[in-house]
């Protein structure tokens, strides 16, 4: 039996105190679960080998026909979902697949920093450690303790707690439960009756005008060829083409008449002939362009120049004049 001052430890370690490995892995849950040292997973450990090798044992005997198998089953099965490790309607086979993890989520310490009453895990175990947790009004100070199924709804602060006021520092700054949390007693307030509106009467659907439709989208445009200009579009080629002054064409010679009236002789050569300068000087006018004022002018005294007799220089004609004052002295 031994002594009850030096209880038997109710945990196993682990064969190998300096694995790497498992080391790790137990390092990851404790930084998870907040827990405070290495000796909270091996207990955990230490429950879950239990549940399973009851459930081996029992599928080892489950093919004799003893009664006693089937009803230790049962129990089993029924302890693991009333304590929210197994969901309802497992099997024997589902408690040989459970994990250390499944039994950390049950302890107060988790499901106190899960329902949003703590801001951290370790601020949950200290909470918890401290006494400001209850369930069901009954205070609370073991951060291991497994939550039954039924109790999980009810876990909430203290009454004598400080922490009931939403004004204490320590609570945290979002005060979110999570659906199914019970609301605690200081905070329910009195619900208000929904304001029921009157009935809108239905209104007229407008039909959706031609302007309101979604315009599809237009194909892409394929680059046009250049087309050769055409007789009925004139006026394009003007645009397009620079300006340039029109040049008057000569007339057309009129045609003559074959048949003339009697007793009108026609015109002789000599009545119709033009001199050759006034014929240039029609030509020039009809050849040329539009000029400006000045450049008629030009061509104008150029013309008469031409038309006048070069006058000899007055050197000459002083001369001139001196012979024949001389000639005429010497006749008289």
């Amino acid at each position: 039996m031994g002594r009850p001052k030096f209880p038997r430890k109710q945990y196993d370690t682990p064969l190998h105190p300096w694995k790497e490995e498992r080391i790790k892995s137990e390092r990851a849950l404790i930084r998870k679960y907040g827990l405070k040292n290495h000796r909270e997973v091996w207990k955990a450990r230490t429950q879950l080998r239990k549940y399973r090798g009851q459930a081996r044992e029992l599928l080892a005997r489950f093919g004799s026909k003893d009664p006693q198998v089937e009803k230790e089953g049962n129990q089993l099965l029924l302890h693991l979902t009333r304590m929210g490790i197994l969901t309802t309607g497992g099997t024997l086979d589902d408690v040989l697949a459970l994990e250390t993890e499944n039994i950390l989520g049950r302890r107060l310490q988790t499901l106190v920093y899960q329902r949003g009453l703590a801001n951290t895990s370790q601020q949950a175990r200290q909470l918890v450690s401290h006494g400001h947790i209850s369930i069901e009004n009954r205070r609370i100070t073991i951060p291991s303790y497994l939550v039954t199924k039924d109790e999980e709804n009810n876990i909430s602060y203290a009454n004598d707690s400080p922490l009931t006021t939403l004004s204490h520092p320590a609570r945290p700054k979002t005060d979110v439960y999570k659906p199914g949390a019970p609301v605690p007693s200081s905070e329910k307030q009195p619900q208000k009756p929904p304001t029921v509106l009157p009935p809108t009467p239905p209104q007229p659907t407008a039909k959706p005008s031609k302007k309101q439709q979604p315009e599809q989208p237009t194909p892409p445009q394929q680059k046009q060829q250049p087309q050769p200009p055409t007789k009925e579009e004139p006026s394009k080629q003007t645009e397009t083409q620079p300006t340039q002054p029109p040049q008057q064409q000569p007339p057309a010679p009129e045609k003559k008449n074959q048949s003339r009236p009697t007793g009108i002789e026609p015109q002789t050569n000599e009545e119709t002939a033009t001199t050759p300068t006034v014929e240039k000087s029609l030509k020039e006018k009809q050849e040329a362009p539009k000029e400006d004022l000045s450049t008629r002018q030009v061509t104008k005294e150029q013309e008469t120049k031409a038309s006048q007799p070069e006058k000899p220089p007055i050197e000459q004609q002083t001369k001139e004049e001196k012979k024949d004052k001389t000639e005429k002295t010497e006749e008289t």
